[in-house]
């Protein structure tokens, strides 16, 4: 099974979150992992874009009813049509997750996720619980990522 790293973060994402994203994207392809998030714009087209310029794989798990909505770095697009409960999907889905900022649809993911176990790795983001892993740079953030989700998919 391949591992699966999620990045969320705002749609409307400042420029110094874009850039970060997007390193974070290229260090997941380097990686040889999959890219999911919301597939959208902001810190999810970014990580996209830089997944995308190293050759990786990515998805997208869309709010709408239409593939055509997806970031044009979308590889494999899911269409929920369940509007911001695909939140759950993108959280439940990928063997950690790496928040950059983020606003309140980034927070219902962080919650998702630290519900269900999958480890949080954040880079300027909400601070709400000791289980996030507060990270300084991309680097440090996918290499922990990379790390949580290994062990995770050796538990089974």
């Amino acid at each position: 099974m391949e591992t699966i790293i999620g990045v969320i973060g705002a749609a409307n994402a400042s420029e110094e979150e874009k850039r970060t994203s997007e390193e974070v994207g290229v260090l997941i392809a380097r990686k040889e992992c999959f890219l999911l998030c919301g597939g959208m714009g902001g810190v999810m087209e970014a990580a996209c874009r830089g997944a995308k310029s190293a050759g990786g794989t990515t998805i997208g798990i869309l709010p709408g009813p239409e593939s055509s909505s997806a970031n044009r770095f979308i590889d494999i697009p899911i269409v929920t049509g369940m509007g911001e409960a695909r939140n759950v999907i993108v959280a439940k889905s990928s063997h950690s997750v790496i928040a950059v900022g983020g606003s309140f649809g980034t927070l219902s993911e962080i919650s998702f996720a630290l519900k269900s176990g999958i480890p949080v790795i954040g880079l300027d983001t909400w601070d709400v619980s000791e289980e996030i892993i507060k990270c300084e740079t991309p680097e440090e953030a996918v290499r922990t990522a990379f790390e949580l989700s290994s062990r995770r998919k050796r538990a089974g």
